[in-house]
């Protein structure tokens, strides 16, 4: 039996040896990649490849975290955050640090069952030279996949398969027929979408807060004093009396149950 705390580490290892695997294709022959040896005067053709894709796999690693962020549920989770603090009107409160950290956090609690599968049957295979890298690349990028599909809108999918000269017009697409490259942007897209709508659910009741108070104050003739000082208070109250970070990480979390 695997205690909780060594199943988090061994999903957080998973989620950085992932990264690894997932941006970097290049390593998934199976020597792996020798280091060229001698000048480029003396340089063979086939040290000069082998630098060239040194070069390529480090260029893509450096890129390895985004691409990780663009897989998981990350955006969804910021982008709501963000527009929760813009609808309170607290300025850089919660700072940029303080959301960006909840989110990363949120981000492994939702993305561990997906990670902890890549470590059990892609990772610690491969560790364990079980297997090759070609099919721990493989093994690694199908829970991936399967989180990724779950939460795409099939018509964005249609959209970026529409990009696809092979696949456009076929009706029998199957899942393993898309892309990692063209179900990507469509996942991406498709989590903007559902969070721009989650933000937008957020701003009403904080946008009546204003026009009412906006209102009142029009209405007892107090024209100079600033309708946001007053609402920023009501605004507060209303989001501390309801448990408001409850309810909206509560709802972040079901969202990709």
């Amino acid at each position: 039996m695997v205690a909780p705390k060594d199943k988090r580490l061994a999903a957080l290892g998973a989620l950085f040896l992932a990264c690894f695997f997932f941006a970097s294709p290049c390593f998934a022959q199976e020597g792996g990649l020798p280091i060229p040896s001698g000048g480029i005067e003396t340089a063979t053709p086939g040290q000069v490849a082998t630098a060239l894709e040194i070069l390529a796999v480090l260029t893509v690693l450096t890129l390895a975290p985004a691409i990780v962020v663009l897989t998981t549920g990350f955006t969804r989770v910021v982008v709501v955050l963000s527009f929760l603090r813009r609808a309170l009107a607290t300025q850089q409160l919660p700072p940029n640090t303080v959301i960006i950290g909840l989110s990363l956090f949120l981000t492994f609690a939702v993305m561990s069952p997906t990670y902890n599968e890549v470590w059990k049957k892609g990772v610690r295979p491969y560790l364990n030279r079980q297997i090759d890298q070609k099919t721990a690349v493989h093994r690694s990028l199908v829970p991936i996949r399967r989180f990724m599909f779950k939460h795409t809108r099939e018509k964005d999918l249609r959209l970026f398969i529409s990009l696809d000269e092979d696949l456009r017009g076929r009706t029998d697409l199957k899942r393993a027929d898309i892309a990692t490259l063209t179900l990507i942007p469509a996942f991406v897209l498709s989590e903007i979408r559902l969070a721009f709508w989650m933000g937008f659910l957020l701003y009403l009741p904080f946008l009546v807060i204003d026009m009412v108070v906006a209102s009142v104050l029009m209405s007892m003739g107090m024209l100079m004093l600033p309708p946001m000082m007053v609402s920023v208070p009501f605004k507060l109250l209303l989001f501390v009396l309801v448990d408001g970070w409850y309810l909206v990480v509560g709802e972040l979390l079901r969202g990709f149950a």
